[in-house]
């Protein structure tokens, strides 16, 4: 029997449900500012809205380093408990802890305190359910009918009296688990920089070091809600400055990157350069469909278009589709995939439940680096057939108006609207996509050379500004 631990329960009114912010409640998951827009009020009737949702007679909850994760976690599962159901506390993990632990041990929900890669200031839930022996997200948007349904109660909402949280520890098994998924046999001695960005991928990886023939030089590994540092987002700008020096100092083969929530992972070649994820999915793809021939890869919309080209040259399946982790799984899972990725660093895997791991990402890369002997540079370079852009961010008054002058514009290429506007010419495409939550417009533009590149970008800026 799991160990029982202490939790404070006090009840929640039906005023103070009034007041949460529903702006928190996203497309995808929940999330926000603590404690302005998410405090422990919100948590408890997202815990609560959440039982009602997936009928879950117990829901399993972890949470990142984040300083308000602690106290968002007591409100989240007093509203659990409020409703009659039990918790289960893995205490403090990564992201694909949660998954593991909702997965391994079938528990039938989970919730992840975390906001991923997002300044400290914020927090959020990451929600799973699972239907029919296989997890699904539940998304935040879906719990605003219920907290609504929670306000308008006649009754306020009162916690239970007894306590039913209960520990669990999930570290031996999750262990187990992911070096199970290597072959530790091709891994040969390698110097390797890590960067947990002062997250949960430090206790991860100091769990496995041993069991490694690497040498690993550690950075921020000491988990930090202030992410004192950097950026828990390896993509901010000078987030990856200093892993880079590192791995030039140190001489090192490589260095891997991981975010607040160690679910996504960036890969650093030895010139202390940041491999773009879409490059690093093609040595992720190449490697899943050698072992795994004629399978489906899921990736993006605004990935280089060297992706399906390899995966197609690879005798593979490439699946194209929206740009957000939720809808690369969900290709996945529709084409019976056996992985997938796209530019923010998330890799999901078949054979992970369909859901995204950093640590597994960490454990192959060592294998495809280490039995394919070429520096990682030379690998990129393989891989690297096109000029393409970041993504760049236009604030915009009218989204609509500009994607209809665009739409008429570049008429005479190959549209299509799978996520905002894709154009395709012979030597040159682009993407132009709004924001869900801001008046933004994204751009990605790829071209066959440097020239024509960089004047596409300049005349598209033109367009969308003028």
């Amino acid at each position: 029997m799991p160990k029982k631990s202490s939790l404070l329960l006090y009840p929640c009114c039906d005023t103070i449900i009034l007041m949460i912010n529903q702006s928190i409640f996203k497309s995808y998951d929940v999330r926000g500012i603590y404690p302005t827009e998410l405090n422990e009020e919100a948590a408890f009737a997202v815990g609560s809205a959440f039982v009602r949702k997936t009928g879950a007679k117990s829901v399993v909850i972890g949470h990142d380093t984040r300083l308000s994760s602690p106290e968002l976690f007591k409100g989240l599962a007093r509203g659990v408990i409020s409703e009659g159901a039990q918790v289960y506390d893995i205490g403090k993990t990564s992201t694909e802890g949660l998954y593991f632990a909702v997965g391994n041990y079938e528990y039938p929900s989970g919730i992840m305190v975390t906001a991923s890669h997002n300044p400290k200031e914020y927090n959020g839930f990451k929600m799973l359910q699972r239907i029919n022996g296989n997890i699904e997200m539940v998304r935040g948007v879906e719990l605003i009918p219920l907290i609504v349904e929670s306000a308008s109660a006649k009754e306020p909402l009162e916690a239970m009296e007894e306590e039913q949280v209960f520990k669990k520890d999930i570290w031996q098994d999750f262990t187990k688990y992911v070096l199970a998924s290597a072959d530790l046999a091709e891994i040969v001695p390698l110097k390797i920089v890590i960067d947990a960005s002062n997250g949960v991928g430090g206790l991860m990886v100091s769990k496995i070091q041993d069991k490694l023939p690497v040498e690993i030089i550690p950075l921020n590994f000491e988990p930090d809600g202030n992410f004192p540092n950097h950026s828990p987002n390896p993509l901010e700008k000078g987030s990856a400055d200093k892993i880079g020096e590192m791995v030039k100092k140190e001489n090192a083969d490589f260095g891997l990157m991981f975010d607040g929530d160690a679910d996504r992972i960036f890969l650093v070649d030895e010139n202390g350069q940041l491999v773009s994820a879409d490059i690093t999915l093609l040595f992720l793809a190449k490697f899943f469909l050698q072992k795994n021939p004629g399978m489906s890869v899921a990736y993006n919309a605004i990935c280089s278009k060297a992706v399906p080209e390899f995966i197609e040259k690879w005798g593979g399946k490439p699946i194209r589709t929206k740009v957000g982790f939720v809808n690369v799984r969900e290709g996945l899972l529709k084409n019976n995939g056996i992985m997938g990725g796209e530019l923010s660093g998330h890799y999901c895997y078949k054979d992970y439940y369909y859901m995204d791991s950093g640590i597994i990402s960490f454990l192959t890369l060592l294998q495809i680096i280490a039995k394919d002997g070429r520096k990682v540079s030379e690998i990129v370079k393989e891989f690297s057939v096109y000029a393409k852009s970041a993504e760049n961010n236009f604030k915009v008054v009218d989204k609509d108006a500009i994607l209809e002058k665009i739409k008429e514009k570049y008429v005479d290429g190959k549209q299509d609207f799978l996520d905002g506007i894709t154009v395709e010419y012979a030597d040159w495409w682009f993407n132009v996509r709004p924001s869900n939550t801001e008046p933004v417009l994204r751009l990605t533009v790829e071209a066959d050379t440097p020239e024509i590149l960089d004047k596409k970008i300049k005349e598209l800026t033109k367009v969308i500004i003028k």
